[in-house]
């Protein structure tokens, strides 16, 4: 095949509910939002050149490897190209990325992409030793987690920008408000700022209702011809991995330079965008991307929350699923879930939390604390 002069688009999207837990195998969980995407898309396995998994840790959570040729076996696609991508908790977009790549090559011409995740199969313990084997080896030697380190970067941006604590607040009630019309999250039950606030403190100033779940559930997208989403810009970045290293704690250098490769690709600008999805692993973390993204400057993010600017019906819709934070996290489906909310808004089958107007989609899957990030930018195709 030659290289293509078109831009991929995407013709199917599929979902499992995301579930604190399930007893399905994670196998089951890729394959059912696989046959999801693919009947969305009106491909059948056998038209498949390549299938990509997005998966952070299944060894460590299941005890299974192989699993992209696992899947190929079960959905009946034998003959086509099968790898399975990891990037810790951007492993859904990295798949997603190396799926575009291939198309964009000349390499496939339709390509399944799945996300998936199984974190109840462990023990709470266990779950979060896996988790924290993110971390740069140094933090995680002196007993620094992720939490820890959203802790400080919470602290440091209240106190360097004077920002309202509500504001942190207000992201967590958003994206759960938004949640409760998403028949996939996680999380269905709108909350309170009162109760945000009054939630279990995880890491001063940090409270429960501040960090995203752990989650069972896999999500699936198919790039082929007959998509009516195009892909307009893709690209990756790394940072400083060690957050002590970096300039700032509340810099995430992965992210700006992804989003200014992947707008520059599609020949956008941020105020080009018409809804977004950002990796809100923690409620700081959604600000710190908007800033890092272009925006809004650097300790205005807060304020455009506390105005409405990021809500559903607000001039930059943000997280309109519920985002990490109340539609769920695991971790390899978080950055193909994105994508599959962007499709749903693109198309205007969001219902109940639709934006408008919705022309374009901006997605930032993060690994770890910001020290590799994907941007995605997705167009309707009008």
């Amino acid at each position: 095949m030659a290289v293509s002069d078109a831009a991929p688009t995407v013709a199917g999207v599929g979902m499992t509910p995301f579930e604190s837990e399930t007893d399905d195998r994670l196998l089951d969980l890729v394959e059912r939002a696989a046959l999801a995407a693919l009947a969305d898309a009106d491909v059948t396995p056998t038209e498949l050149d390549a299938v990509v998994v997005g998966n952070m840790a299944a060894e460590a959570f299941t005890d299974r490897s192989g699993l992209a040729n696992a899947l190929v076996d079960s959905v009946g696609a034998t003959g086509a190209s099968a790898d399975r991508v990891e990037n810790t908790s951007a492993s859904g977009a990295s798949a997603f990325k190396r799926g575009v790549e291939a198309v964009t090559a000349g390499h496939a011409e339709r390509v399944l992409v799945v996300g998936g995740e199984h974190m109840s199969a462990v023990d709470r313990e266990r779950s979060t030793e896996i988790v924290g084997s993110i971390v740069h080896g140094t933090e995680r030697r002196h007993g620094v987690t992720l939490p820890s380190l959203a802790g400080v970067a919470t602290d440091a941006y209240l106190r360097e920008h004077d920002a309202d604590r509500a504001a942190l607040s207000e992201v967590a009630v958003k994206n759960h408000g938004n949640a409760a019309a998403n028949p996939y999250a996680q999380f269905r039950t709108p909350v309170t700022r009162e109760e945000v606030e009054s939630s279990p403190a995880v890491a001063d100033p940090l409270r429960l209702y501040d960090c995203c779940p752990t989650s069972d559930g896999a999500a699936a997208v198919v790039l082929a011809p007959e998509g009516d989403v195009r892909v307009t810009g893709v690209a990756g970045a790394t940072g400083t991995h060690a957050v002590p290293e970096r300039q700032s704690v509340l810099r995430v250098e992965s992210v700006a330079k992804a989003g200014t490769r992947a707008l520059s690709a599609a020949g956008i600008s941020p105020a080009d965008v018409d809804v977004a999805c950002v990796h809100d692993a923690f409620t700081v973390l959604e600000l710190l991307e908007l800033e890092e993204l272009g925006f809004y400057g650097p300790g205005a993010a807060w304020k455009a929350v506390l105005d409405g600017e990021t809500a559903v019906d607000g001039t930059l819709p943000v997280n309109p699923g519920g985002g990490l934070k109340a539609r769920g996290h695991p971790l390899g489906a978080t950055g193909v879930a994105q994508l599959v909310e962007l499709v749903w808004q693109l198309r205007g089958e969001a219902v109940g939390r639709q934006a408008t107007p919705a022309y374009t989609g901006l997605a930032v899957n993060v690994a770890g604390f910001g020290n590799n990030s994907i941007c995605t930018i997705l167009e309707a195709d009008t």
